[in-house]
């Protein structure tokens, strides 16, 4: 009987664990590590390499799981294998008995379905519903005009998803509400999350949500200064200050964690999609505001539960 421990591979963007969207990834491993007593290994490939080289030099060394991502914050210009999907279903098909796991991507998006990958997907537009309800109900509280906004990174589903959940929450929360929306087309830049932000707030924003990564972080200064609220995205953001009114949190800890569980347990199947969702806490949102009545938090509890007992369904793409 073999008393090997299961070796499991993370690559993540060239940004690595700094990024507040891939620390999630890293500390289901370290997790996973320190409960499941298995060997973890966390890549970050250089700018210009792509995924490609660190996922195969993981396979080539057999490891047991390989947890790539799509790669949403890569080197603008960058060539299409760069991206995470692209290396994921390229390595995964020239490495049928290695397993891969895709972080934001789903397994029949993958060119050639490789049936050794298991796709990781979330339910953002969830957590962006909850948040939109929140920031619309919270206009309520103080006088002023009844505008929210989003500002979005690169159009990238899980973006869309997140703001379509967002606009809609709002809506229902607020049929008076307007929703205002722009793209930065970056994930990195502060300044442009800034600017973005700064012209939604000049049309009479009273909250801003961050759909843009470190580039939103720029977005969340802008609700800062000009005294408005701010939404923070993927992580709990609500050490950035007393103007962070909420965060739409993605649980790249529970995914990572949950499917290397499943291997330590010898029943993790690929070749599918697994889905994180407010029904498995793999979406949610973070810390609420202090300043936000007692009533208000019951009521976004509510409105939860009614989401997960499928009692609203809720679009995924923007209007």
């Amino acid at each position: 009987m073999s008393d090997r421990r299961l070796r499991v591979g993370l690559v993540i963007e060239p940004t690595g664990i700094d990024s507040p969207y891939y620390r999630g990834a890293y500390l289901g491993l370290e997790r996973a590590v320190r409960e499941l007593g298995v060997r973890g290994r966390v890549l970050t490939p250089a700018p210009k390499e792509g995924y490609v080289p660190s996922l195969s030099l993981l396979a080539r060394q057999k490891y047991d799981l390989v947890i790539g991502n799509n790669g949403a914050e890569l080197a603008p210009g960058a060539t299409p294998d760069f991206f995470g999907a692209r290396a994921i279903d390229r390595v995964a098909t020239g490495y049928p008995e290695t397993r891969f796991a895709i972080i934001d991507v789903a397994h029949d998006d993958l060119a050639h379905r490789p049936k050794n990958v298991l796709g990781l997907v979330f339910s953002e537009e969830q957590a962006g519903y909850l948040a939109g309800h929140l920031a619309a109900r919270v206009l309520t509280l103080s006088p002023g005009e009844e505008v929210i906004s989003s500002v979005g990174g690169q159009r990238v589903p899980a973006v869309e998803r997140y703001i379509a959940g967002y606009q809609a929450g709002a809506r229902e929360a607020n049929p008076r509400v307007t929703t205002l929306n722009a793209y930065t087309d970056d994930f990195i830049d502060p300044v442009k999350g800034r600017s973005v932000a700064l012209s939604q707030i000049a049309k009479g924003s009273r909250v801003v949500f961050q759909v843009a990564s470190s580039c939103g972080l720029g977005a969340l200064e802008a609700a800062r200064e000009r005294g408005v609220w701010g939404i923070g995205v993927d992580v709990d953001q609500s050490d950035l200050g007393r103007h962070v009114l909420t965060s739409a949190v993605k649980r790249l800890d529970v995914a990572v964690f949950d499917t290397i569980e499943e291997l330590v347990r010898g029943t993790l199947e690929t070749g599918r999609t697994s889905r994180f969702s407010l029904r498995n806490g793999g979406v949610g949102l973070g810390t609420i505001s202090a300043a936000v009545p007692r009533a208000l938090e019951a009521e976004i509890e509510d409105v939860r539960a009614e989401i997960v007992a499928g009692k609203i369904p809720i679009a995924s793409s923007v209007t």
